[in-house]
């Protein structure tokens, strides 16, 4: 069983992942902590983990003992969950931020100097432990403290380590958006199987089995993603009629237009929520 103790700032959705994540590990649920104002959030968390500490505002009860303080909120509450934390910066153990776009610099001036932060960017598909996570750690947390937060990410999916801040941005336009944009594909895929004579039904299951199945293909297979879509385009085929028009449309261009505009964004982000 896993000793962590944590206290998270903030009960919404990736919280809740990350406590359920490490619950389903062995963890109980008593070891962890949960800062959140909204009571009717509180009453969600508590009915799905009776065992977590409940508290509507940091206290020093609230922080104290913890192996880590994971910072859970949108990038605009993020200076005011950190202001609320600053009076306990000498109780304060490794915080970890899941907010997008706030550097760290920002974050430890608001946290009166503590700078033992690590940043990290997961997705939406931690919520069932299938997520990835960009993470970058201050220079000043060691092997031990990183090895904490890596404990606490593990349990949403895959983590990779970064080895500059402003990678993060980037992660945040790729696979921090990027559920959204497969789930764009999904929802043209289903409508185009509509206007095709499908009901909705079947064609939510094609388009659904048909992504599943080609992530799967392409995980379990030494290929490169190129090589695979040429196994399945024969000339004067069907699959090289609709790439065609995906060409002539310019979807992959735009596609990568998409995740400059998010990296773009996520870098606003920090501008605007981070500035003095």
């Amino acid at each position: 069983m896993s000793a962590l103790r944590a206290t998270f700032v903030g009960g919404g959705n990736m919280a809740t992942a990350l406590i359920g994540g490490l619950v389903a590990r062995g963890a109980a649920d008593a070891q962890f902590r949960v800062i959140e104002p909204s009571a009717t959030q509180r009453d969600r968390l508590r009915a799905r983990y009776a065992g977590v500490h409940l508290h509507d505002a940091v206290t020093a009860g609230a922080v104290s003992d913890a192996d880590v303080v994971v910072l859970a909120v949108k990038p605009q509450h993020l200076r005011d969950a950190a202001a609320a934390l600053a009076p306990h910066r000498d109780a304060l153990p490794l915080v970890l931020s899941i907010a997008a776009g706030i550097r760290i610099g920002d974050l430890a001036r608001w946290l009166d100097g503590h700078r033992r932060i690590v940043r990290a960017m997961p997705n939406t598909p931690a919520l069932i432990g299938r997520g990835i996570s960009g993470v970058y750690a201050d220079p000043s947390v060691d092997a031990a403290a990183r090895a904490v937060a890596a404990e606490v990410l593990d349990a949403a999916g895959e983590v990779v380590w970064l080895d500059a801040e402003q990678s993060l941005d980037a992660v945040t336009g790729i696979s921090g958006s990027g559920p959204a944009y497969v789930f764009y594909f999904i929802e043209a895929l289903e409508q185009a199987a509509i206007e095709q004579g499908f009901d909705r039904a079947a064609a939510r299951r094609l388009a659904y089995a048909t992504f599943a199945g080609a992530v799967a293909l392409a995980q379990g297979s030494s290929d490169e993603p190129a090589t695979l879509r040429a196994n399945v385009t024969s000339k004067g085929g069907t699959t090289e009629r609709g790439l065609q028009v995906l060409d002539a449309r310019g979807v992959a261009h735009a596609l990568r237009d998409a995740v400059a505009a998010a990296t773009a964004r996520a870098r606003e982000l920090g501008d605007e929520f981070g500035k003095p």
